[in-house]
């Protein structure tokens, strides 16, 4: 075996071979996958700590490619097992093993090496909470009073437009922030990068183009059809952090709970179209869901909502008052001796 060898800022536990190739693969991320920078440095970083656990495994020893191959399911069984006695909950270890099995793919497809044990193993079972949307009445105040909370007409303006969009056509807040001036709404239907670069067309409702209008209209600035739709204040791609602070800076002008973020305005618009009896499949469609199981969720949402109905209002579902001594329900029948 080689010297062990360190790469990249996170000192990889490994010996040549694997740094050498754990560098192409990241080139492979960043070049043809096109993934986010946030994203590398998190697979990277559960690479790491998955190299370091098989390191101290085998006694001190860095793997090399060789030894990586031949990895048997019980040893990675015994990895998930020590992350999770580390206190990882089964969905951060879900995603430590997607970027492990992200790399063991990638080698495999490249040629340097080939195991099956990893694509036997099941994935740690994750139950994902369920979307908090916002009431109709209340998603109806959010619309009305957005761009309140900034003095500034154009951004006042700007955020009134950027709510209106998530809202009006589902989108996520990357998706939003990622549109051009060229992208802007000026029709009946709007084309959508999302996730995976996939690109989907969405409907686009008189509000939402009367909204983004008048935004272009107050914004001081004009980056050209190629620039960004939605500026900061300094007349860059709006930032989400910042889209993120107006949305708080709303919600507790409206006085309305925590789950008010910019993506529930996405499970608000899924949510309200499920109600008013819009098909499963359309939803998905129009949220860009891979599976339908994802959006499935918002059946889950409405079901509780039906039960919490019923619980209110059937008379079999409310509780029952008991009659107490204080108070009974019906007073002691006389003496029958005594009605004679």
């Amino acid at each position: 075996m080689g010297t062990p060898k360190a790469a990249g800022f996170l000192g990889f536990s490994a010996q040549g071979d694997v740094c050498a190739a754990l560098e192409a693969w990241q080139r492979w991320l960043g070049s043809e996958r096109t993934v986010s920078a946030h994203t590398l440095s998190a697979y990277t970083a559960d690479v790491a700590l998955f190299l370091r656990f098989i390191t101290e495994y085998r006694g001190g020893q860095p793997p090399s490619l060789a030894v990586l191959a031949a990895l048997e399911g019980r040893d990675f069984r015994a990895w998930l097992s020590r992350r999770a006695m580390d206190g990882l909950t089964a969905a951060s270890r879900a995603r430590e093993l997607a970027a492990v099995r992200n790399l063991f793919r990638w080698l495999d497809r490249s040629g340097r090496m080939h195991n099956p044990a990893i694509g036997q193993l099941t994935t740690p079972k994750v139950r994902r909470p369920a979307p908090r949307p916002l009431a109709e009445p209340d998603a109806a105040r959010v619309m009305d009073a957005a761009g309140d909370e900034v003095d500034e007409p154009w951004i006042a303006a700007r955020n009134r437009a950027l709510f209106t969009l998530l809202y009006g056509c589902g989108l996520r807040i990357g998706e939003a922030l990622a549109l051009d001036r060229r992208d802007a709404p000026g029709g009946d239907a709007l084309r959508v990068l999302g996730k995976g670069r996939k690109e989907r067309v969405v409907p686009v409702l008189p509000a939402v183009r009367a909204a983004v209008a008048d935004y272009l209209t107050q914004c001081p600035y004009d980056p050209g059809p190629d620039g960004p739709l939605f500026l900061g204040a300094r007349g860059k791609r709006l930032a989400p952090a910042v889209a993120q602070r107006a949305m708080a800076d709303l919600r507790r002008l409206l006085g309305l709970p925590d789950s008010l973020t910019p993506h529930a305005l996405r499970h608000s618009f899924a949510t309200h179209l499920l109600n008013d009896g819009a098909d499963l499949r359309a939803i998905q469609e129009l949220l860009g869901h891979a599976s339908l199981s994802t959006t499935q969720r918002y059946t889950e949402v409405e079901s509780e909502r039906l039960l919490a109905v019923y619980n209110a209002a059937h008379p079999r579902a409310r509780k029952r008052v008991e009659p107490t001594a204080a108070a009974p329900l019906e007073s002691a029948p006389a003496d029958p001796t005594l009605a004679e």
